[in-house]
């Protein structure tokens, strides 16, 4: 399972969350979970992804389409 920062609220989800967050007086974060199966990497393939996340200053997940 992979959960990421959810980009695809509705505006009620929205609203929800900022009220929420106002009578809390909290910033919160919505993430979203996905059921994807990891993909198995050689030691290149891991060396490889690792050079380009420090280029990039991301990090990347491997996982089977």
């Amino acid at each position: 399972m992979l959960c990421s920062l959810a980009t695809k609220v509705t505006d009620e989800t929205m609203a929800a969350i900022n009220a929420l967050e106002k009578d809390l007086g909290k910033t919160l974060l919505a993430f979203q979970c996905h059921s994807l199966k990891p993909s198995d990497l050689s030691q290149d393939e891991l060396q490889r992804i690792k050079e380009v996340e420090t280029k990039l200053g991301v990090s990347l997940v491997a996982v089977e389409a």
